[in-house]
Formats: structure tokens, C-alpha cells, sequence
């Protein structure tokens, strides 16, 4: 069988990749651009692609794919209606992250809560000196007990999320679905979230009915002046009204680890709004700690190994 990694650097260089657990061609490419999808996969019965889009077109001349093994957990990348019609299996990654997303989380949220990168910069700037005291007060700093965390997204990231919080003495309140009407005792309503957060966190896959699922009107919901946290996925908030969320100060500040274009452009809206001292971004990270990488390059080979076996796991399609 061969197999074609078409998007190896999108795993770090110091992970291990183990060899299957069968005779396999291996072949890994650490980029792919989009015209050189067909080609490469042409001859492939497995394809492993993390951020490379596989296609109909693509699809349709791979007269030998039996299996896509997506190295992550979203699978949006992947044309699962072709799939589904010529008899291909796909399987992602699941339940790697359940450590690194969530601290990544509380990193943006206690940076931002005790305006730990303006302080920073103030004191290479000299501000210490100049203030003649042990201590200044420029930014704001505020604690987290007490304060109300909006989860929305109750799966096993938004779970570990509500773990941590509760070891900072947090109100924890898990988001019913925007609009639902009939949500049960464990959610609240998604208008009330928005109204009552102090901080509010996403932990919601991209679909459909959640892009843009933050946008002006939900802004002009939220009545505590919340901190917005989003390591889920870049389209999940209408980017254009978080700047203008920011400029109004209907939100204290916002800390995201995504964007709708990755990487963004150099003219992309997320560059302005990250020179705010109330904003951060970092390049969609919050996934890529040692240990999870490699248990998620683990997990791929497991899932190919299995499927090679006539057992196939963590199943797409």
C-alpha cells in the first residue's frame, strides 16, 4: 500500500512519525499546494493530509484511495460527500488536545485579566524608573474568582476549560445552542451567557449554523464587558465587528489564537486588532504543545494501523 503524507510540517520536526504497522510505501511531502493535490494523490490507497484540501476533482482520479486520515480533529478540508459516494474512509483525530487547549486557554485569559503583556512592555520602556515607586498602576488587573465564565461548547475541551476554572473559585455556566428554546437544566440560555460573562470562551466546531455566531448584535448582548476567548476556529466571530466590538468597548479585551485566513495576509484585519493592548493573538498554538502533538501523531497511526486491520476507528465517513 501506499501511503502520502501531503502536509508534514504541519507537525513539529521533533515528532516522531512511527512507521505503520504494515508493508507501506511512505511517501511525505511537507507542503502540498492545492494544484498538486491531484497529482500526488493519484496513485495513493492512504492520503494524510492536516491542513491541505482534498477535493472532489482530487478524489476522482485517486483510482486506488481507500482512506483519508485527517492529522486533526476538524474535517471540513475533506469532500465527504465524494468520499461517502466512492467508498473511502474518514477518520480524524480526537480527544488529543484535552490538556494543551484548555491551559492555552487560561493563558490568554490570565494575561489579558491581569494586563500582563502592557505591563510588560512598559517596563522594557522604562515606565519602573520613571514611576519612583514599587509599584504603578496603568492597567487595569483583576482577579478571576468570583467572576462568571460563558463555555460555549460543552465537549471535552470546554469541560477540561470548566476544570481549571473551578480551581480559580469560578462561576461556571455552559452555553445553551444560540436560539435554542429547549436547552435542559445543565445550559443556559446563549443570550443570557452573553449578557451575564465576565469572560466568555468558544469551544465550538465551525459549522454552518456557528460561523459568525459572535457578530454586532451578540457584541451589543454582552453587559458585563467581557473578556473574549477563541481557540476553537477563526470563523466562529464576525472579525470586522470584533474591531469595532473593541473600539466601542462593548468588550475589555479579546484574546484569539485564530483567524479566518491561516496564515492571515499581511493586509488581514486580524494584524490591527492584535496591536491592541487589550488584544492577543498567537498563531493558532494552542494545540501544539509537546505532548499533544505527539500523542496526536500516535493517534494517526493508530487510526491507519486499524483501518489497514478491517477495524477502522474514528470514523468520518
Amino acid at each position: 500500500m501506499k501511503i502520502v503524507f501531503l502536509d508534514r510540517s504541519t507537525l513539529s520536526p521533533e515528532t516522531v512519525l512511527r512507521a505503520p504497522g504494515f508493508d507501506a510505501d511512505f511517501e511525505s511531502f511537507d507542503k502540498t499546494p492545492p494544484e498538486a493535490v491531484a497529482e500526488r494523490i493519484t496513485d495513493a490507497d492512504i492520503v494524510i493530509t492536516n491542513k491541505v484540501p482534498v477535493r472532489a476533482a482530487a478524489i476522482a482520479g485517486a483510482k486506488r484511495l481507500k482512506m483519508i486520515a485527517i492529522s486533526a480533529t476538524g474535517y471540513d478540508i475533506v469532500d465527504t460527500k465524494a468520499c461517502a459516494e466512492a467508498g473511502i474512509t474518514v477518520s480524524n483525530i480526537r480527544g488529543y488536545a484535552k490538556n494543551t487547549v484548555p491551559e492555552h486557554t487560561f493563558a490568554l485569559i490570565l494575561a489579558l485579566q491581569r494586563s500582563l503583556i502592557p505591563y510588560r512592555r512598559s517596563v522594557i520602556a522604562g515606565r519602573w524608573e520613571e514611576a519612583a515607586s514599587f509599584s504603578y498602576f496603568d492597567y487595569p488587573i483583576a482577579d478571576l474568582a468570583g467572576k462568571r465564565l460563558g463555555i460555549i461548547g460543552s465537549g471535552a475541551l470546554g469541560q477540561s476549560v470548566a476544570a481549571i476554572a473551578r480551581g480559580f473559585g469560578m462561576d461556571i455556566v455552559f452555553s445553551g445552542h444560540k436560539g435554542a428554546e429547549h436547552i435542559g437544566s445543565l445550559y443556559t440560555p446563549f443570550e443570557t451567557v452573553l449578557r451575564t460573562s465576565d469572560i466568555i470562551t468558544l469551544h465550538c466546531p465551525l459549522t454552518p449554523s456557528t460561523r459568525n455566531m459572535i457578530s454586532d448584535a451578540e457584541f451589543a448582548q454582552m453587559g458585563q464587558t467581557p473578556l473574549l476567548i477563541n481557540t476553537a476556529r477563526g470563523g466562529l466571530v464576525d472579525e470586522d465587528a470584533l474591531e469595532r466590538a473593541l473600539e466601542a468597548g462593548l468588550i475589555r479585551g479579546a484574546g484569539f489564537d485564530v483567524a479566518t485566513a491561516e496564515p492571515p495576509g499581511a493586509d488581514h484585519i486580524i494584524h490591527r486588532i492584535a496591536r491592541r493592548d487589550n488584544v492577543i493573538v498567537t498563531p493558532h498554538v494552542a494545540w501544539a504543545s509537546r505532548e499533544a502533538i505527539q500523542a496526536l501523531a500516535d493517534q494517526l497511526m493508530d487510526n491507519i494501523d486499524a483501518f489497514a486491520a478491517g477495524k477502522p476507528r474514528n470514523v468520518v465517513v
